[in-house]
């Protein structure tokens, strides 16, 4: 994947045409989410438990750097031409992959879950997975009126030229390299849900701050945060889904792989309907709004998931605690009568009762 990555940028250098384009960017965008939802999972089984939020956070911040790198080296690149931006991503991407090929760790074999467990935790039948993955394309719908319409709402919307657009894009980008890692190690503090709750919180207010104000320190918070939550809310849902599913196996991996799928479907409806909207539309503030309305959609529908959790764990630990009452009683019922049994006429031979099932069958002058 990430040589097919590497070909499609110099792939993309010469467009011989819109099919040719399309098929290459298509290619560019398999091998990213390819690379997204095999990493992680290849690399957290090697990481004792207590650190694997800190060392999701520093699996993606390669994204933030690949953002921060987004907003200083493509438009230097840009004043050499088209053609050579593309080559330009081109090597980098081949030096990047180089650096990396022999880095992979070794397979691990795990064991396979039985087909019960499998069953009872694979993603279709968790209704806690599903709800995770709504929240994740809500989430991912959420970033796009930032990740698409920031630079063109500061350069355009607000009159401050491509230079302006372009310094809140690194400000993104700095977010975006601190985001995975500080997400991380909150999660490692507090959990993964609590963090991706709060996560989900500060997301929704902070891409609604442009469509409130367009101050410059306003606008700068907006698009740090932000920024930092691109790759930072990855390692959060990630960690989720690994508590959601603690039997791991191929249930685990294949819920990661259905988070990434949603994730990417939300970005791509994000980036297809609010680019459709304003161009029928027009206006920024629509675009923030419905993404800050996305994002608190998807905290109501954690804050429910999670109730509805809570509420089947109680209900689970009732059973748990009067279970064990009854058993206790029918095994010192059944000592006793045994005992009395063997104390009875050695001709005679031992019966046994079976418990509080078998009350009605209890023979005649048994006391009670």
């Amino acid at each position: 994947m990430m040589a097919l990555a590497t070909v499609a940028f110099f792939a993309c250098a010469f467009p011989l045409s819109f099919s040719w384009f399309f098929v290459w960017r298509f290619a560019s965008g398999l091998a990213g989410g390819a690379l997204m939802a095999l990493a992680a999972p290849t690399v957290l089984p090697h990481v004792p438990a207590s650190r694997r939020g800190l060392a999701g956070g520093a699996i993606f911040t390669g994204v933030g750097l690949g953002i921060a790198a987004s907003g200083t080296l493509v438009p230097l690149l840009l004043r050499l031409g088209l053609v050579e931006t593309w080559c330009g991503l081109g090597v980098l991407a081949l030096a990047l992959t180089a650096l990396a090929w022999g880095g992979w760790p070794a397979a691990v074999n795990a064991p396979r879950p039985a087909p019960q467990a499998r069953l009872e935790r694979g993603p279709g039948a968790s209704l806690p997975v599903k709800a995770l993955y709504a929240e994740y394309a809500l989430n991912a719908f959420g970033l796009v009126p930032h990740m698409v319409f920031l630079v063109d709402f500061i350069a355009r919307g607000l009159g401050r030229g491509i230079d302006g657009g372009t310094r809140y894009w690194v400000l993104f980008g700095l977010g975006a390299m601190v985001g995975p890692m500080l997400a991380g190690a909150l999660a490692d503090r507090i959990g993964f849900g609590p963090a991706l709750r709060l996560a989900f919180g500060i997301q929704a207010a902070a891409v609604l701050v442009p469509a409130i104000s367009t101050g410059p320190g306003a606008l700068g918070a907006s698009s740090l945060i932000i920024g930092a939550f691109v790759p930072g809310i990855v390692p959060l849902v990630l960690g989720r889904t690994h508590e959601l599913i603690p039997a791991g196996g191929s249930a685990r991996q294949a819920a990661w792989s259905g988070a990434t799928t949603a994730f990417a479907l939300g970005q791509a409806t994000g980036a297809y309907g609010l680019s459709f909207l304003f161009a029928r539309a027009g206006g920024y503030d629509r675009l923030f709004e419905l993404g800050s309305t996305a994002i608190a959609l998807a905290l109501l529908i954690d804050l429910i998931a999670a109730r509805g959790r809570s509420g089947r764990r109680r209900a689970s630990a009732q059973v748990v605690l009067i279970a064990p009452a009854g058993w206790r009683t029918a095994g010192r019922v059944s000592r006793r009568w045994r005992l009395r049994s063997s104390a009875g006429s050695a001709a005679r031979p031992e019966r046994r009762w079976a418990g509080p099932r078998a009350a009605s069958r209890r023979p005649r002058g048994v006391p009670r």
